[in-house]
């Protein structure tokens, strides 16, 4: 179906050339010089483009691109050369995109094919937005497509990541083939290899027949690994072989398995800092990291917050069958101006309870919860009064996180030594003995070095001296001991890490 195009005639010359090029190119094409009219037609046949022919920085068509914005529609807006100072306002205004006049009919033509198919990736993908950062994403993801080479997508939970993987896919040669996505996160350790590259008849207890794995699945087409930083080291190893060689065993056989399929990879937290703390190898990080994409949290493009709510209330409100005006901008301007933790994702959450439960057929202010605005230190399990908090509101608050902490890591260090009481030996110092005489007497009896404990220690402390025994005892290798500890090794890392024992 061709596109709509709708071009204003404030510049005349400049339009008619315009609309015989887009015309030509095979575009559908309408020139208006009325300001109602070109409205009348926005709502009416929603065009996919608006061009701005001339007076961009006059009232009328500062409006129309409003209106555009609005409708989701992408605006070109077309500058004279005194026009120059003014593009960042256009821009900032409702403008998707601006060109200084004179404007080649070819050069025309060809940017509004980019704005209109990267519009229908948009609406495709649900990938929503026209501020900067999204856009760059927009482009990255069109620029990367077409190849097949690995992808990394690192930003935080709710940001999109799915979404610019599945776009990736749909605009590359691979679309029709199989889109797989794979939690990682979501699996046990134990299954994780499995899931992954299959397992044969036998290969373990419970496997009753062959099964494919994911990257069979996805054979051809994309598979996608999500939250891959959790994935352990003995994982980490073989998918490094399967990125290196398209090539990979399932579990319990012994032939090798050749795919064709290509890997986006995506992490909401640093996998550079991963490598960094020994969490992640650097040679998997390095063919993950071939192109890189970066999703900006919803706090770092507040513009786009508009337009997020808007389409999340036509979608949420036809879904659950209510009637709604939209919402009042005094709520609007609470929801532009939150911190939004969660971002996109809590965002259309916080919609769709609005919508379900907002007593009218406007989203107010009123509608809108007050936790929404304290972001995420409003998540204790006591909330400190009902008003602005005070500094005493403050300090308790800190002493009661601070006393959750520790009572949380009290009972997970008494788990520890209730499952692996003997991996752990813990000397109390009588009053005249020293820490020497106490570790002469004791050491060698079991080959290990023993855990002093001084009368008054925390359990923090006591962790703290039971990891640094266990890391001299096998001589800093974490994997040996992280098991004598009966811990995980990420855990044993953030520990590391948190008691400054590197």
């Amino acid at each position: 179906m061709a596109a709509r195009i709708l071009i204003t005639m404030d510049d005349l010359e400049t339009a008619v050339r315009l609309n015989a090029a887009f015309e030509a190119a095979g575009f559908s094409t309408a020139m208006f010089s009325s300001l109602d009219d070109a409205r009348g037609t926005v709502r009416r046949e929603s065009p996919e483009l608006v061009i701005l022919t001339g007076a961009v920085h006059e009232p009328p068509a500062l409006q129309l691109a409003g209106l555009a914005r609005d409708h989701e529609i992408s605006t070109l807006a077309l500058l004279e050369p005194t026009d120059s100072e003014r593009a960042e306002r256009v821009g900032r205004l409702g403008a998707t995109e601006t060109m200084m006049k004179p404007v080649e009919p070819d050069d025309a033509v060809a940017t509004a094919r980019r704005l209109i198919e990267r519009r229908r990736l948009q609406e495709r993908t649900g990938i929503i937005g026209e501020s900067a950062p999204i856009q760059e994403v927009m482009v990255k993801i069109e620029q990367m497509a077409p190849v097949s080479s690995t992808v990394l997508v690192q930003g935080e939970s709710g940001t999109g990541k799915e979404l610019v993987a599945k776009a990736i896919h749909d605009l590359s040669p691979r679309r029709g083939k199989p889109f797989i996505a794979v939690n990682c996160a979501a699996l046990p350790e134990t299954l994780l290899e499995s899931e992954l590259f299959g397992h044969e008849k036998g290969a373990f207890t419970g496997a009753a027949e062959r099964r494919l794995g994911r990257f069979e699945l996805a054979d051809t087409g994309t598979i996608f690994l999500d939250e891959i930083g959790e994935i352990p080291a003995s994982t980490q190893v073989k998918l490094l072989r399967v990125l290196e060689s398209r090539t990979f065993f399932r579990v319990g056989g012994t032939q090798p398995i050749k795919v064709d399929v290509r890997v986006v990879a995506a992490s909401n937290r640093s996998l550079r800092d991963g490598v960094a703390l020994g969490e992640f190898r650097d040679d998997l990080y390095y063919r993950l990291n071939v192109l890189n994409i970066y999703l900006p949290p919803l706090r770092e493009r507040r513009d786009d917050i508009p337009l997020l709510v808007r389409r999340f209330i036509r979608e949420l409100s036809k879904a659950h069958d209510r009637t709604f005006r939209g919402i009042s901008p005094e709520a609007m301007q609470r929801l532009v101006s939150a911190p939004w933790p969660g971002n996109v994702r809590q965002l259309r959450n916080l919609i769709e309870s609005m919508v379900v439960l907002a007593p009218g057929a406007e989203i107010r202010a009123s509608d809108i919860p007050p936790d929404i605005m304290e972001g995420p230190g409003s998540l204790l399990p006591v909330r400190i009064g009902s008003g602005p908090r005070d500094l005493a509101g403050q300090e308790f608050e800190f002493i009661l996180r601070s006393l959750l902490e520790l009572k949380l890591q009290v009972e997970e260090l008494r788990r520890r030594l209730d499952e692996h009481p003997q991996r752990v030996q813990v000397i109390e110092l009588a009053d005249h003995s020293t820490v020497a005489d106490a570790v002469s007497e004791e050491e060698g009896q079991d080959g290990g070095r023993p855990v002093v404990y001084r009368s008054g220690m925390t359990m923090a402390e006591v962790e703290k001296a039971a990891i640094e025994a266990a890391l001299r005892e096998y001589r800093g290798n974490r994997r040996r001991a992280a098991e004598v500890l009966g811990i995980g090794e990420r855990t044993l890392y953030r520990k590391i890490k948190a008691y400054h024992l590197e």
